[in-house]
């Protein structure tokens, strides 16, 4: 489909939808695209207004995260967050290496701040292990990360959907949603193992194209979950 707008306008009505010539743009379930926050709506307004030619929805992550968290989270948002939930039961950051020595204690410089914060904040217990094989984490900790992603709502389970998958790490998704860590901290730590490999066996030409596609991914992730999260000052009387 070719641009067929002139005009891209946010409108304020039970939340703020996009408007291209002043008809509602709608998701592919032909629900309202209805967006919760002002800063959210004008970032995904941005990419109808950048739109050159023919649409292309991979230059829009914004537009296609929003229709995801109408389309396809809020049916069942419990659900949804459920199947992420899982991640607590294996998450990368429990995961390390015995060997070599210079790799474990990147490891731990990169990932023990955020189990430590993870321990504080949700009063759990991790369960860390070398190797690949599977440790079972403390029933409590699977209970209270589960409670913590299932109180979020569906703006920010579809980006935290993606850094989950992306980086492996429920905790990791959980801190940028808490801004306790920056998303660029988090990206460089959900790295390690990949950075240790490039620097030891040199880098790929394929693999390189893979991972900027991954890097763009999940910076889109974190600005629909910053826009979602920035709620609209409040007016005067």
């Amino acid at each position: 489909m070719k641009r067929f707008w002139s005009d891209v306008a946010v409108v304020a009505d039970n939340g703020y939808g996009i408007a291209l010539d002043r008809q509602p743009v709608r998701t592919p379930g032909r629900a309202p695209l209805a967006l919760p926050t002002r800063a959210l709506a004008d970032a995904v307004a941005a990419e109808w207004n950048a739109v050159e030619g023919q649409i292309d929805p991979r230059a829009m992550p914004l537009t296609g995260l929003a229709n995801a968290a109408i389309d396809r989270i809020m049916p069942d948002s419990a659900l949804f967050a459920a199947g992420l939930a899982r991640y607590a039961e294996s998450d990368l950051l429990c995961y390390r290496a015995d060997t070599p020595a210079p790799l474990v204690e990147r490891q731990a410089a990169a990932w023990d701040p955020l189990l430590e914060w993870a321990r504080g904040r949700y009063d759990v217990h991790f369960e860390i292990t070398g190797g690949v094989m599977h440790v079972a984490q403390p029933p409590a900790t699977i209970a209270r990360l589960s409670e913590a992603i299932a109180a979020r709502d569906a703006f920010e389970l579809a980006p935290l959907s993606i850094v989950t998958t992306i980086t492996g790490s429920l905790v990791m998704a959980l801190a940028l949603a808490e801004r306790a860590f920056a998303a660029d901290t988090l990206w460089h730590a959900a790295q390690v193992d990949e950075d240790w490999q490039r620097e030891q066996w040199g880098e790929d030409a394929l693999a390189n194209q893979t991972r900027e596609s991954r890097r763009a991914e999940y910076d889109a992730a974190a600005r629909f979950l910053a826009a979602s999260q920035t709620r609209d000052a409040p007016t005067d009387p």
